[in-house]
């Protein structure tokens, strides 16, 4: 870990990042420049290091493997749950989102077999909810993904696959770029291998058009099978 790396985890809370980071005489143009360049940097450092190890395509591996997969993150990091969610729960079946509402951990952690999955986002200030709820997992004999921004976050030793995510900021919110960026690298490989994926997709395709969801794409011609219903 760099100097810049230490002094960044230094600071813990967003209080602390706005006052080390955010600086009331530079410009709008300035600040703007300042988190391009660090954003571009997290992400580039990401990719750099998750392109030398096997964590995603191991992820990738327990969750085509699992027979149910769920989804967990508190705070800022529901956000991040729920963007992985959407994208998996198109292509896989038995993938649930645990949310606290329609979803609750103790519904989860009733019924854990050895071939299921939790992915659990973990990020600092690391919420007490994700902790309980990965380590009780993996307690009842689940396996546990979990991606996070520190080796030495406390799900990390449990872990059967690590994620790990630079989040350095110039702002005072850590980058979610490279959380971002990773759950499409983890929902694109583990597509890329899934039976069933596309005619899943073709399926979803047609209860869309049913449905009506989304406003009709200008000059769109509709399909065969969609005049026929």
């Amino acid at each position: 870990m760099t100097d810049e790396d230490h002094e960044d985890r230094d600071l813990f809370s967003p209080r602390d990042r706005f006052g080390e980071r955010i600086r009331t005489n530079l410009s709008a143009e300035s600040i703007q420049a300042r988190i391009i360049e660090a954003e571009q940097r997290s992400l580039m450092q990401t990719f750099q290091e998750l392109s030398t190890s096997a964590q995603v395509p191991q992820a990738a591996a327990l969750l085509l493997g699992a027979r149910r997969r769920y989804i967990a993150g508190e705070g800022k990091a529901a956000a991040y749950a729920q963007l992985l969610n959407a994208d998996l729960s198109a292509t896989l079946s038995n993938v649930f989102l645990v949310d606290g509402h329609a979803l609750q951990p103790l519904t989860v952690l009733t019924d854990v077999r050895a071939s299921d999955v939790l992915i659990a986002f973990s990020l600092r200030r690391y919420r007490e909810e994700t902790v309980r709820l990965g380590r009780l997992f993996h307690e009842a004999g689940g396996q546990l993904v979990v991606i996070t921004d520190s080796e030495d976050a406390p799900l990390a030793p449990i872990a059967t696959s690590l994620i790990r995510v630079r989040t350095g900021s110039a702002s005072y919110a850590d980058s979610p770029t490279p959380v971002a960026a990773v759950c499409h690298l983890l929902s694109a490989l583990t597509t890329a291998s899934a039976k069933g994926a596309r005619r899943r997709l073709a399926e979803r395709d047609r209860l869309v058009a049913r449905l009506g969801l989304y406003i009709p794409e200008r000059g769109r011609q509709r399909t065969a099978s969609e005049d026929e219903e």
